[in-house]
């Protein structure tokens, strides 16, 4: 068997990958949660997260792969209600690269950064034969102040799951500069501290947060769903897509639900919480199209409840999510 694209999609070949290979062989009491961020013991609590950036092409309509990497591990530590302290940085740099444009991405990560709240504190350059790309790695390390218990496995019956905007924006932009479909469609990338935020600030027992990145909405609930050992039931017509990204995935037969995004996220909240809940989120620039779409249930799985009031159980993305998204 060799490795294949689908390994990295996030959905089911990546997990298979995660657990017989690394998991059999790193597997230890924080590893093994397989949260957005590591939840560590020192001096406090501390969330800390490593991500890996290829992304092709390296700038599109709303961001750039260094926009894309300051957000993308900024946001998983938020994901486990840590505030975002320090990143690091690793760039592989293929030979033929253009200067002016890694100094442009250099340039969008500082802003980035610094829009964040991060600073970058340590990173390393290494050059390598190539045509021209670039790759880049983040850790980030954000603390977990007193009393914030938030983790995938925390879901409870009764609970309500609000998703934050439109999904699949990222991913139909960048399938739009891969396949040179000229439209309007801009990328989501964002970091979404002003959500995470606003929801602990207005007093928001959270216990669940998860950016639906890679794999989608549909991989996403279902990795909560086992976690927290619950039913969760989505509302299809209640999950919003913008009209021009819908019309879009319509044409070449995509579903919106395993579409990936850079800039949204879940939260499941008590029920007797939402309606606040989503009034905060819709409230904060990242959030304005924030809708509830489905509820935690006793028993197990994913499961959805269609436009024509069908329900289906969905599984996790399989396969290879094209394009590659960050």
């Amino acid at each position: 068997m060799k490795i294949t694209m689908a390994h990295g999609s996030g959905g089911k070949s990546s997990a298979q990958l995660m657990g017989e290979i690394f998991g059999k062989h790193f597997s230890n009491g924080v590893l093994d949660k397989m949260e957005d961020a590591a939840v560590l013991e020192v001096g406090g609590r501390i969330a800390c997260s490593t991500d890996s950036f290829v992304v092709t092409p390296l700038v599109f309509k709303g961001g750039d792969i260094g926009k894309l990497c300051v957000c993308g591990t900024v946001n998983d530590l938020l994901m486990m209600g840590a505030v975002p302290k320090y990143l690091t940085c690793g760039f592989i740099l293929e030979e033929g690269l253009d200067i002016e444009l890694l100094d442009r991405i250099v340039e969008s990560m500082a802003k980035q950064a610094k829009e964040a709240g991060v600073i970058i504190v340590a990173g390393d350059t290494k050059v390598v034969e190539g045509n021209g790309g670039l790759y880049i790695n983040t850790t980030g390390i954000g603390e977990i102040p007193e009393g914030r218990d938030v983790s995938s496995g925390n879901c409870r019956p009764g609970d309500v799951i609000i998703c934050s905007g439109n999904l699949g924006d990222h991913h139909a932009c960048i399938l739009s500069h891969r396949m040179e479909i000229d439209n309007n469609i801009t990328s989501d990338c964002a970091a979404l501290g002003d959500i995470v935020d606003a929801l602990f600030k207005g007093g928001i027992s959270v216990r669940t947060m998860r950016d639906v990145t890679r794999g989608g909405l549909g991989t996403v609930i279902n990795e909560i769903a086992e976690s927290s050992a619950v039913k969760i039931e989505l509302q299809e017509e209640s999950i919003p897509v913008n009209p021009e990204v819908k019309g879009f995935a319509d044409i070449l037969g995509l579903d919106p639900l395993y579409m990936g995004n850079e800039g949204k996220m879940i939260a499941v909240v008590p029920s007797g919480e939402a309606d606040k809940a989503l009034e905060i989120m819709k409230n904060t620039e990242h959030g304005a199209d924030a809708a509830v779409i489905g509820c935690v249930e006793e028993g197990q799985g994913a499961y959805i409840k269609t436009h024509l009031g069908a329900t289906r159980r969905f599984d996790v993305l399989y396969g290879e999510g094209l394009p590659r998204i960050c």
